[in-house]
């Protein structure tokens, strides 16, 4: 068993539901700690977070990541127990093996081999591992930069190991994410009988056109790193339950992923000339999860490019499509940030898993991109 492979499995082995850590860092530390990191534990409400850092000078290249994985789901289905990793056919089963167990088991094996060699690397090394990547997001690697800022540390490249791939290992990195912007809009009307309708209001009635004219509007056209901004409903509820009541109101949570043609002041402001250009009688809060960033380019790009070709042979796609990820939290500071982790296509799902080769190719990517960055052949 390769140690790449090995430590996955050990991961695995833990049983880090969101937002349980579950000795996942422990084990991390007692790796990290005879090669020279300091590892300290932050900690803040039921989430733990390990920030593990060698040396002192700039830059600072960081690996991010996180031990919390979501729920099984139901056990009975899956070829294998979800928490007891096996391997069949080549593939490694498990929930967390491709998001994102084993990318961080490979930031760790990818540090032993370089540090074997350049032990007096240029720079300073350092990971980021949270407990909080699939839960809220509160008080994770968002609380972690706000410590580190505080302190003066700054990060100026930093690599994700969200499961990127698409076909391939290392086929499309992220560099880039969409903006994610909530409404939760309340439209008010009426309470009465479905026969006496003179004598009610019905929000869900009122709010018909308006839906439409959001679902048709163009927001933005996107441009050369960003599809155009969408706009979608992702619940909508009303009604007491009898068939025969008009209902008093109407709730509606939707949400906008958008591009950097656009901010959310712009789409806050357009939503609402359109919901009171229809009259409606409603309340909206509104929910700002993310906004979007970009790394198209830079030394981390360049790097990762060129790590991935020396090792696979093949280019990669830079992409800025899918949901959000915790670059969200540290991109603002300034840093140059590349999301690059195995396929994503069993992520979340029953018998979630990655290829055991995959692993070993993320540990020699990931190695050679510390090499590009903090040696001084770079």
């Amino acid at each position: 068993m390769s140690d790449t492979l090995d430590l996955t499995c050990e991961l695995i082995r833990r049983v880090s539901v969101t937002p349980e850590d579950a000795g996942c860092q422990a084990l991390l530390a007692e790796r990290l700690e005879p090669l020279g990191f300091a590892c300290e534990t932050l900690a803040f409400g039921e989430v733990t977070n390990l920030w593990a850092r060698r040396g002192t000078a700039g830059p600072l290249l960081a690996f991010a990541g996180h031990t919390d994985v979501v729920p099984s789901g139901p056990e009975t289905e899956w070829r294998t127990p979800p928490f007891e990793p096996s391997v069949h056919e080549g593939l490694l089963y498990g929930r967390g093996a491709a998001d994102m167990k084993g990318s961080v088991a490979a930031f760790v094996t990818a540090l032993e081999r370089f540090l074997a060699y350049h032990p007096e690397h240029t720079g300073s090394v350092a990971l980021l591992i949270t407990s909080d990547e699939e839960g809220p997001a509160v008080n994770g690697t968002r609380r972690v930069m706000e410590a580190l800022a505080e302190r003066g540390e700054t990060i100026e490249h930093c690599l994700v190991g969200e499961p990127s791939s698409e076909a391939l290992v290392a086929d499309t990195i992220k560099i880039g994410r969409r903006g994610s912007f909530h409404g939760h809009l309340t439209v008010r009307g009426i309470q009465g009988h479905v026969a006496y309708p003179h004598r009610a209001r019905n929000p869900v009635h009122e709010f018909g056109p308006a839906l439409a004219e959001l679902a048709a509007t163009e927001w933005d056209r996107g441009n050369g790193s960003f599809p155009a901004t969408t706009f979608q409903i992702s619940n909508l509820q009303a009604g007491t339950g009898a068939s025969n009541v008009i209902p008093g109101n109407l709730h509606v949570d939707f949400n906008f992923r958008f591009s950097t043609e656009v901010t959310e002041d712009d789409l806050r402001a357009r939503t609402e000339a359109i919901l009171s250009r229809h009259g409606l009688d409603y309340e909206i809060e509104w929910e700002l999860s993310a906004r979007p960033f970009l790394t198209d380019r830079g030394p981390l790009l360049e790097a990762t490019r060129h790590a991935i070709e020396a090792v696979t042979g093949r280019a990669t796609t830079p992409s800025t499509a899918g949901g959000t990820s915790d670059g969200r939290f540290i991109a603002p500071t300034g840093a140059q940030v590349v999301e690059l982790g195995p396929l994503n296509r069993s992520i979340h799902q029953i018998d979630e898993h990655v290829a055991v080769s995959d692993l070993e190719t993320l540990s020699a990517i990931y190695e050679g991109i510390l090499q590009r960055l903090l040696t001084e052949a770079s």
